[in-house]
């Protein structure tokens, strides 16, 4: 899957996935062979993080 390198807008598709299609992280990352770390520090650099009990990026 390609992915945004915007954050913001990588924020916008993650979540969406995340709410829409898949009960966590690992669900999409494992579904998209997407590589967790990866992904998680892309964000990170736009000052999001995961926060497991809401299945989303803030």
């Amino acid at each position: 899957m390609y992915l945004p390198s915007d954050p913001n807008i990588l924020l916008s598709v993650i979540n969406t996935k995340l709410r829409d299609e898949y009960p966590s992280l690992d669900d999409l990352c494992d579904s998209l062979d997407i590589d967790k770390e990866d992904l998680t520090a892309k964000l990170k650099s736009g000052g999001f993080k995961y926060n497991a009990s809401l299945n989303q990026f803030e």
